[in-house]
């Protein structure tokens, strides 16, 4: 890692002096649903580059959206940061977000990361990407029965299959995201044929699905990348021993690329420091907090042209690798009537 110092010089560049209004409120009201130590030191660089201290309340994304619903225009939050497309579209459609217009965020971050754009700006925007890759045991699955999500579906692997709740934001947005691709008629068709593969009914986190390929209790499960990292860095034997059990896949590398989720950010609708708080999301896309996305819960770099550094995303084979190139913002819409289709699937 590297010095203070340094790393203060990669965020200097990307933040603009403190205008008026910031400098005399010297206080960002942060509405976090993240949980992770490595945002801690962003936190404090951005104060010791701006001078603008962070009040951070923490909560889940259910929680968070639910107090400003209840906070209304009285609420004091400038920044919502969620963990996820699905719930950033869910509290978008809800009217808690401000749009903002950012020629640095334009420069820095892919579109297809962003809500959609409107004359009165962007709503939302992803600052780290999570891959949702294929975990299998390589001594009851073949890797190329495994290569792509459609495959799940396949009838070879019945009794194979282990999920977490289909309705998981997690699960909910990859499955609008390949009903997108394949249309309604045969997503319905690969929706039956995942609830037909499932080795138990879903429950439980991604890391409770590596644990139970690891197990055989399961021949393949899907997680989010950052969890496997975790894994592979952990100090415990017994999650060495769950990594040295299984394999993981990034689905449809030959075909339409693999699925990635994002976490991000929103100016508050109500913001009263709406400067601060967009001068917090352009430190966001800086290459010292993209940094520790990064490394400090193994998620990959949202920003263009920021080098992953991170050895545990480097031995799944996550430094390059094809992304689809559906924007989150289309699925985002797709994913009430996603649900219904769970729904009548059965995937509960």
């Amino acid at each position: 890692m590297h010095g203070a110092l340094t790393l203060l010089s990669l965020a200097a560049p990307w933040m603009a002096m403190p205008t008026a209004a910031s400098a005399q409120d010297k206080v960002l009201n942060l509405y976090s649903a993240r949980h992770y130590p490595g945002d801690e030191f962003m936190y404090e660089a951005f104060t010791k580059v701006t001078g603008i201290k962070i009040n951070r309340v923490d909560s889940d994304d259910a929680g968070i959206v639910a107090r400003l619903r209840a906070e209304g225009p009285a609420s004091p939050a400038d920044v919502v940061m969620l963990v996820d497309a699905a719930r950033m579209a869910a509290a978008d459609a809800q009217g808690l977000f401000r749009p903002i217009k950012s020629a640095k965020l334009d420069a820095a971050i892919p579109p297809e990361l962003r809500a959609a754009r409107t004359p009165e700006g962007v709503t939302w925007t992803g600052f780290s990407t999570r891959a949702r890759v294929i975990v299998y045991d390589p001594l009851r699955v073949k890797a190329e029965d495994v290569a792509t999500y459609e495959q799940l579906a396949d009838p070879k692997l019945t009794g194979l299959l282990c999920t977490r709740s289909g309705s998981h934001p997690y699960n909910l947005s990859l499955f609008a995201t390949v009903i997108e691709r394949l249309g309604d008629e045969k997503g319905m068709a690969w929706l039956n044929g995942l609830v037909a593969n499932m080795a138990r009914a879903p429950k439980g986190g991604d890391t409770d699905q590596i644990r139970a390929v690891a197990s055989g209790e399961c021949g393949v499960a899907l997680s989010n990348s950052y969890y496997i990292a975790r894994l592979l860095k952990s100090d415990k034997p017994e999650d060495r021993k769950v990594m040295e059990r299984v394999r993981e896949v990034f689905p449809n590398q030959a075909t339409t690329g693999t699925h990635v989720n994002i976490a991000g950010a929103a100016v508050a609708r109500h913001a009263k420091n709406v400067d601060a708080a967009i001068a917090f999301m352009e430190f966001l896309a800086s290459p010292l907090a993209q940094e520790y996305f990064a490394n400090g819960n193994n998620e990959f770099p949202a920003a263009r042209g920021v080098r992953l550094d991170n050895p545990a995303l480097r031995a799944i084979g996550g430094e390059r690798f094809k992304t689809e190139n559906i924007p989150l913002a289309v699925v985002a819409k797709n994913l009430t009537k996603v649900q219904q289709m769970l729904d009548r699937a059965g995937y509960k």
